[in-house]
Formats: C-alpha cells, sequence, structure tokens
C-alpha cells in the first residue's frame, strides 16, 4: 500500500459508527485476523441507537434471542422482549469481551471523508483532526438522527419539548399536561410508561399503525439454566423465531392476498383492547398491513382507552407558547410536547461522504435509491456500509441483515489484502443489473401498493431500500465477496 500522506495519521481501516454494526464488524475483523482498523463514534460510549433511546418503555421489537449476535448468544434475557438497559448491557459486554474497546476512539465524529484518486485512500477530516484511510466502512446504522416536524410556532412554546430519542430525564411528569405528536414505534412504546403519571395525555396521530400481540413475557430461572447447559436449545429457538418473522415476507413481497391473516389479528386485537366504537374507528389503519411499519405491544391500545388520554386526529396548524392547535381551531392546552416523530432518512450520514466526482452518498440517494447489495457503490472506490439501500430487510431482524453485510465486507478486506489489492469498486454495470432486479422485485409489494405513505417509499412512490425478497436469500447472495462485480486495482 502506498505510504500515508505526510504528517496526517493513516489507518488501514476506518468504520464510523459504535452501534450493533460497528461492534459486529470490529469482532468478526478480529476473528479473522485484521486488527489494523478504527471505530470513529461520535459519542462517548458505543451502543448507536439502545445508548441514545432511553426513553420510558424504550424495548426491542424483535425477540430478543434473535435481537443478539449469532456469535454472542446470551442464555441470560430476562424477558422474551429485552429492555433498552439490558440490550445497551448485552452490545457493551460484547464488545469488552472481545477486547473492542483499543480499536475505538470515543467522541470523534467524521465530518467530511473525500476519495484521493491519486493518493488511492480517503482524505477524512473529524472532529479530532485528520486522518487517512484506505478501506472507509460506513456503520452508523439507521436511527441516530432524530427529526423535528416542521410545524409552525414550534420555537414559540414556552413549556418543555423534547424528542423520544432525546429523553429529558430531568423533567416529572407527573401532574403535567402532556402532548404527543407522533404514534410510531418509540411512541407506542413510551405512552403507556408515561400515561398513568401524566394529568392529561393528548396523542395527535396522523395515521393509525397497524397494532399486533405482543405476547411478552418473563423468562424464567429454569429456562435461563437449560439454555446455559444445552445452546443447542436457544439456537432451536433463534431458528424458530427466524422463521415465523421471517413469513411476514408472504404479505410483503409474495402476494398481498395474504396480508389478510394478519390483518384479522390486528383487528381482532383493536376489538379487544377498544371497546369504543367512535375511539375504534380513528385507531384503525385504511391501509394495508406492511405498508407502514406494523407495532408489536398489548400496552399501547389500553393506554389510549384510559379517561386522561384524548387522540386527536385533526391535523396541526400551529404551535403557541401554551397550546397546539389543531385545523378545526381547537387549542389543546399543554405544558409539555414530547415529539415521536422518528428520525431523519438514514442517507443523511452519507451527507459526508464524497465519491471519486464529488458527489456525496445523499447526493446519490436523492436522484434514486442505489447500492449494489446494500453495502457498496459504483463511484465510491473502497467504500463499503451497512444496511445501505436495500441491505434492509423488511421482515427480518436488523441484526441478522447486518451480520451478513459484516462477513461480506471481512471477505471483501481479505480479498483485497490477499491479493495485494489497492482498490475495489464495484462496477456501474453491476450495480445498475442489481437496481433493475430491484425494481422488478417491488413491483407489487405491499411498501409500493399498500396504500400509504411512509419511510418505506421515496417521494416519488418507488421503494425507498429494503431488500424486496426473502432475508436468507441475500444471505446467500452476500456469503461470499464477489471480485467479478466489481474493478480491481493492483497495489502496485
Amino acid at each position: 500500500m502506498a505510504p500515508p500522506t505526510k504528517d496526517v495519521e493513516h489507518v488501514p481501516l476506518v468504520i464510523v459508527g459504535g452501534g450493533f454494526a460497528g461492534v459486529g464488524l470490529a469482532v468478526r475483523l478480529k476473528q479473522a485476523g485484521v486488527h489494523d482498523f478504527t471505530i470513529l463514534e461520535r459519542a462517548n460510549a458505543l451502543g448507536g441507537v439502545w445508548r441514545d433511546n432511553t426513553y420510558p418503555g424504550c424495548a426491542c421489537d424483535v425477540p430478543s434471542a434473535l435481537y443478539s449476535y449469532s456469535f454472542a448468544p446470551n442464555p441470560d434475557w430476562s424477558r422474551v422482549y429485552a429492555t433498552q438497559p439490558e440490550i445497551l448491557a448485552y452490545l457493551q459486554a460484547v464488545a469488552a469481551e472481545h477486547c473492542v474497546g483499543p480499536h475505538v476512539r470515543l467522541g470523534t465524529e467524521l465530518l467530511d471523508a473525500r476519495w484521493d484518486d491519486d493518493a488511492r485512500r480517503w482524505q477524512l477530516q473529524t472532529t479530532a483532526g485528520p486522518l487517512t484511510t484506505t478501506v472507509l466502512v460506513g456503520a452508523q446504522g439507521l436511527f441516530g438522527d432524530p427529526v423535528l416536524p416542521d410545524i409552525p410556532g414550534r420555537a414559540t412554546f414556552a413549556g418543555t419539548t423534547f424528542h423520544s430519542a432525546r429523553w429529558d430525564h430531568t423533567q416529572d411528569l407527573t401532574g403535567r399536561r402532556v402532548a404527543v405528536i407522533g404514534t410510531g414505534a418509540s411512541a407506542a412504546q413510551f405512552i403507556p410508561a408515561i400515561q398513568p403519571e401524566v394529568e392529561r395525555l393528548v396523542v395527535f396521530q396522523r395515521t393509525p399503525p397497524w397494532i399486533m400481540p405482543r405476547l411478552d413475557v418473563r423468562s424464567v430461572g429454569v429456562q435461563r439454566a437449560a439454555f446455559r447447559a444445552v445452546p443447542p436449545l436457544q439456537t432451536a429457538l433463534r431458528g424458530g423465531i427466524f422463521t415465523l418473522i421471517e413469513g411476514l415476507g408472504l404479505v410483503q413481497f409474495v402476494n398481498l392476498r395474504f396480508r389478510h391473516a394478519y390483518e384479522a389479528v390486528g383487528r381482532l386485537q383493536l376489538r379487544r383492547q377498544v371497546r369504543d366504537a367512535g375511539l375504534r374507528a380513528r385507531l384503525t389503519p385504511d391501509y394495508m398491513i406492511g405498508c407502514k411499519r406494523a407495532i408489536l405491544t398489548d400496552a399501547y391500545l389500553p393506554a389510549l382507552t384510559q379517561p386522561n388520554v384524548d387522540v386527536v386526529t385533526e391535523r396541526i396548524r400551529e404551535i403557541r407558547p401554551h397550546a397546539v392547535v389543531t385545523d378545526d381551531g381547537t387549542e389543546h392546552a399543554v405544558d409539555t410536547i414530547i415529539y415521536g416523530t422518528g428520525f431523519q432518512a438514514p442517507t443523511r450520514a452519507g451527507a459526508v461522504i464524497h465519491g471519486r466526482d464529488g458527489r456525496s452518498l445523499v447526493d446519490l440517494y436523492d436522484e434514486r435509491p442505489q447500492s449494489y447489495l446494500g453495502a457498496a457503490y459504483a463511484g465510491f472506490p473502497n467504500l463499503f456500509t451497512v444496511l445501505g439501500p436495500y441491505g434492509a430487510a423488511g421482515n427480518q431482524s436488523a441484526i441478522y441483515m447486518i451480520e451478513q453485510q459484516v462477513g461480506y465486507i471481512v471477505d471483501a478486506v481479505r480479498a483485497m489484502r490477499a491479493g495485494d489489492v489497492a482498490v475495489v469498486e464495484v462496477r456501474p454495470q453491476a450495480q445498475a443489473a442489481f437496481l433493475d432486479e430491484v425494481d422488478e422485485r417491488s413491483a407489487g409489494t405491499v411498501w409500493v401498493d399498500g396504500g400509504c405513505r411512509s419511510y418505506y417509499q421515496t417521494r416519488d412512490g418507488h421503494n425507498s431500500g429494503l431488500w424486496p425478497s426473502w432475508s436468507f436469500a441475500y444471505a446467500h447472495r452476500t456469503r461470499r465477496f464477489d471480485p467479478s462485480a466489481y474493478d480491481l486495482t493492483p497495489a502496485a
């Protein structure tokens, strides 16, 4: 490899992000004998979304046995769906067990990355100074930067405001009049947690989510002991959960008629938990299940039926110093506003990564979501990403998809070093063929034809980045780095 730029530190491989993707990649690199890498983490601890999201009731919505690394099973999950503190502790324990810490630079954010064709490396600007690297991996995840809605008067509100992903634990909500704007996955978890405490809870709902039974129970000591004594038992449980979740693909991309069975379960849950016909009508989705993210919860709907809760479906017109005003002119007096309004598009993190022609990943995405296998990009040499466009699944645990891409990236790094390759870049023809396949498979999916608008879609109604097939098919595609899809430049 070429010598490092004078007076600028060179790191052969840089990973951006210290969540599940970054830690998983670090562990797999070390297991493959690759130790000359660094993780840049902008926060002061590893953990990603599980470090940042500390709102009451925060937990995973995939059973814990599957929401964990296959190489690090945890027999001691306290319940079917682990809570945020437990997941964060698990991730940090895995990092400690595999000695990831010495590779991490905390409090270091990537500000700009530009490919230098002459030097055959990435020039990085970080909050801790410049670096160069041969291989850059974006592992920032999908839900890092919360978004606030563009509501007139939002800045004039005189009370307390915060986003669920930046929960203000200094605020005691007891006896407060609280507005919640947004009814996505996070709100469905924190609303039941805060409802008993507040004096009044006004939930502003734009689109009702499909609610499915969660069936969460605590694990018992005998079960945990059995998993420790006979690890294949937990492996079998993981396989069973994988199969159940994978079956959602029947609705999403096989045939929309399969939705009826799932929707029947959702309607039964709604009828059983919401007796008031008027409220039930407001909480009934008018789109196909799977078009937006369905939510697993047994607590959300009962919380909305409580006497101190109002569900408002009128569009918000403006926010005033002490109230939220809807289009019908009603002033909803509140002293606290909690935004459960989701996150910026995951590609926003790519705004600082510029390829050979100076365009950023966001520029690329704005043209249309594009990548090769969600892991590589034409025009961006020696760049890999985890959960890039068409590398995330709608019917499987994100950790499963992360592991497939991590394996693919590790194999690519080993191939580069074994073959003394200085530059790998996916061929435009290979990427175009992949995108044609994605377009063909996306036609008729519930994400496109399900009758809703969601972050699963681009502005013009196309699939915004979900892998439109079985996740095990994706695993087969990424089981080995495929050099035939790339231009390879030897180091000499």
